[in-house]
Parts: structure tokens; C-alpha cells; sequence
């Protein structure tokens, strides 16, 4: 699916960023150049490195309530300054041809006065201007954020998910919390030596449990000392690693044909529910072929299965087998997800298998697919294949679409009421209106 890309917002515009040079590392061609991010400071632009200065545009910058720090997590400001500079923010789309994309997303930081503020105000344009789906991903701030984030967060969300054809979540306290705190300085020495290696979007997300990691925050601590220093590389890394390995299936720029190929009319049914979808992923290294020299002949005295080792002949034929195409996707699913929830909360259900096509089982590939409608309690499940033929990995993505039972958003938003409560009656604002809020 090809996707016009929308960044508002300093952590939006760092995950388009990190989507646009993965794009080009993986041969992925998901925006075609369709690209834009959204600032109310300039400063907010400072860490992007592949996003060009052309597809670039600060706004509500003559406003005079907007600083260096842009709306300083003011929400309010966001959508005041948004409101008052549209005719400017529409202009902007000019640059983006909607006619040869299938959709549009758009990437903000919930706790944000920007993502959060603004961000709302350019989704409504860009279901004013784009006739295709207009999807959001949010990210959601971490639990020791202020609390200010916890109420902008869950005043922002309704706002999304109203407005959006669908909302992708990506929980930072959910990651952060198995994740250690890479030092900023030696992460991006780290990211730019992967960046430079980077031939495949096989990089093993499906280990992020362990990765060294760091949280990407909102727009709210903008000019404020967080609880501790702040690293966003591997965190975008695994979002957008997340977002290219489900939208980009099918994208690559050279691939064979697929059996049964993902493509843009599989999201798009998939996420035509509406609501709060979250991705799962999960990857398997593949047994390297050559692992004897091939003019040696392998003895008959040897167990079967160490001879079909030898030759590099699995079970189904290729270096998978049917129970092994099955725990990946199960991994995918049970795993972590962007926003974890109860999976049988979900609507419809779309697992993409991407690989080297003689590594896939369609055995276990279609018993993985009846082991998602059992535990999705959907016979809406989608499936379908990515063929990578150079590929050293099986890769699963799974894609729970319109999931209702989310803790986190519960958590969310018990806290945003009670920081609510603590605001000075002039400043409340009521959260249970599940419209536009501004």
C-alpha cells in the first residue's frame, strides 16, 4: 500500500524521519516521495536527517503565543494556530499526489500541543483533500511523562479516532518498560552504522524485548527536563520497522510473484472497521543453505534427519517447517505488540508471512491462519505473502484491526481524570464528549 506520509509534531516528524531512510535501506517504495512533516518551532526539525528541507513547513511561527518551544504542550494553542494558518497548511499539500498513493497517514505524538492540537486539525484537511483512507498513528506517552501528557493523550485520542479511518497505537510505557537506556551519543553512532548495513527491514524487531532502547516522547516535554534523558532511536526503529514490514508488504521495488500476495485492498479492508488497531511482528532466522561442501557425499549410515539436515531439505521442503510457520505467527500475535490488548477483542485480523518463497510452509501458514480466527474469535482474517528471495529470515506481521479491550486506554484515561481534577477550574475541560473536543 502506497501511503502519502504526514509527520506533525517533533515525534511525528522523527518517525517519518526514520520511515523515509528505511524506505530506502529496504528497497521499499511505501510514499513514493510523498512526504511532509509539521512543526511550530523550528528547532522541532533539528534531528531529522532524511525528510528533504522541501517537505518541511513550520506554522503558527508569527503567532504570539508560540516560543521556541513551539505550543509548549498546549493542545489548545495547536489547534488555535492550525485553525488560523490552514489556508497556509493546505497549500502544503499541494506538494503531496494524492493520485498515486491509497492512502494517507498521519504520524503525531498524542501527549503534544502539536501532534495532539494541530495534528487533529490536519487529519480533518487531509480527509478534506486525500479521497482515499486517511489513517493516524499515535504514540502514547509513558507513564512517568507529567501528567499533563496523560490528559493532552487522552483528550487527543477521541479527536483521532473520530476523525481518522483508523488509528495504529504504539505505547511507549509498553516498550520503554523491557527496554535499557542507551546513552544519546553512543545510540546514533549505533543507528547511523546500522542505517549504512541495512539491506532488509529483517532486522530482528521481534527482539526489541531486549534491544537497547530508549522512549520517543511527545511534543509536551518541549523545552522541559524529563525524568530521564531522553533517546529515540531504537523506539522509532521499532515503530517504523512495524509500520514499513505491514504497509510496504508488496512494495519492494523488485519481488516474484506471490501465491497469495498482500496487497493495498488487504489493508484496506482490514482497517476499514475504524477504531484503535495495534501490530504485531516477529521474525525467524533461516538455516543458511551450503553448510557442507557440495561435492562431498553424505554417508547413508546417517540418521535421517541429519542427512536432511545435510541437504538442507526440511519437512515441507524448504528450511521451515509447518509447526515452525505456525509459532512465528503466534509469536507475532502473542508478543509485543504496538498497543498491547486482548486479541479476541479485534474485529478483523490480516497476517502478512514475508520471506524467501521456498521457506514458506502452506501448511503452516494456513494453520497459523485458523489459529488467528480462533484466538481473534473472528472468521475475518486476512492473509498474505511478501516473497523476499534473498532474504536470511521469515518475517510474520500481524495486524488486529478495531481491538476494544485495551487496558492501557483505560489507564489512560482514569489518570487524565484525575490530572483534570487537579486544574484550576478555568482550565478543565470536559473528556467525555467523543467528538472533535476543540
Amino acid at each position: 500500500m502506497k501511503l502519502a506520509l504526514v509527520g506533525v509534531g517533533s515525534a511525528g516528524g522523527r518517525i517519518v524521519d526514520r520511515l523515509v531512510t528505511l524506505e530506502e535501506s529496504t528497497g521499499r517504495n511505501l510514499s513514493n516521495g510523498n512526504v511532509l512533516v509539521f512543526d511550530t518551532a523550528e528547532d522541532g526539525f533539528a534531528d531529522l536527517e532524511f525528510v528533504p528541507e522541501s517537505r518541511r513547513a513550520v506554522f503558527g511561527d508569527t503567532h504570539p503565543e508560540i516560543g521556541p518551544d513551539g505550543t509548549d504542550g498546549d493542545p489548545d494553542l495547536g489547534v488555535e494556530v492550525a485553525r488560523e494558518d490552514i489556508h497556509e497548511l493546505r497549500r502544503a499539500f499541494d506538494d503531496l499526489e494524492f493520485t498515486e498513493v491509497d492512502g494517507a497517514l498521519l504520524v503525531a505524538g498524542l501527549a503534544g500541543g502539536t501532534g495532539g492540537g494541530a495534528g487533529a486539525v490536519l487529519l480533518e484537511e487531509l480527509q478534506t483533500v486525500c479521497d482515499e483512507p486517511v489513517y493516524a498513528l499515535g504514540v502514547l506517552p509513558a507513564a512517568d511523562e507529567p501528567d499533563r501528557s496523560a490528559l493532552n493523550a487522552a483528550r487527543a485520542f477521541p479527536s483521532f479516532v473520530d476523525i481518522a479511518d483508523n488509528v495504529v497505537l504504539f505505547d511507549n510505557e509498553n516498550w520503554r518498560s523491557t527496554l535499557e537506556y542507551v546513552e544519546p551519543s553512543v545510540a546514533a553512532d549505533v543507528d547511523a552504522a546500522r542505517t549504512e548495513s541495512e539491506t532488509d527491514t529483517t532486522v530482528d524487531e521481534n527482539t526489541a524485548d531486549e534491544d537497547t532502547d530508549s522512549e520517543e516522547t511527545s511534543d509536551a516535554e518541549d523545552g522541559e527536563e524529563a525524568a530521564s534523558v531522553v533517546n529515540y532511536v531504537e523506539l522509532n526503529r521499532a515503530v517504523a520497522t512495524r509500520i514499513l514490514s505491514l504497509f510496504g508488504a508488496g512494495e519492494l521495488e523488485s519481488t516474484s510473484i506471490a501465491e497469495n500476495r498482500a496487497d493495498a485492498s488487504d489493508l484496506a479492508r482490514t482497517l476499514e472497521t475504524g477504531g484503535v488497531s495495534t501490530i504485531g511482528r516477529a521474525e525467524l532466522e533461516l538455516d543458511s543453505p551450503g553448510t557442507r561442501v557440495p561435492w562431498l557425499p553424505i554417508p547413508s549410515w546417517l540418521p535421517e534427519r541429519l542427512r536432511s539436515w545435510l541437504e538442507g531439505d526440511a519437512a515441507e521442503g524448504g528450511p521451515t517447517d509447518a509447526a515452525k510457520v505456525k509459532r512465528l505467527v503466534r509469536r507475532a500475535a502473542d508478543g509485543k505488540l504496538t498497543l498491547p490488548c486482548e486479541i479476541d477483542s479485534a474485529d478483523r485480523a490480516l497476517v502478512v508471512l514475508s520471506g524467501p518463497p521456498d521457506a514458506v510452509s502452506r501448511k503452516g501458514f494456513e494453520s497459523a491462519r485458523y489459529w488467528l480466527e480462533r484466538e481473534t474469535d473472528t472468521v475475518e482474517v486476512l492473509a498474505g505473502d511478501e516473497p523476499r528471495p534473498r532474504a536470511s529470515s521469515l518475517t510474520a506481521t500481524v495486524l488486529l484491526s478495531n481491538v476494544t479491550a485495551v487496558p492501557r486506554i483505560d489507564a489512560l484515561q482514569q489518570r487524565a481524570v484525575v490530572a483534570q481534577e487537579s486544574l484550576e477550574d478555568g482550565d478543565r475541560e470536559t473528556l467525555e464528549d467523543g467528538e472533535f473536543i476543540w
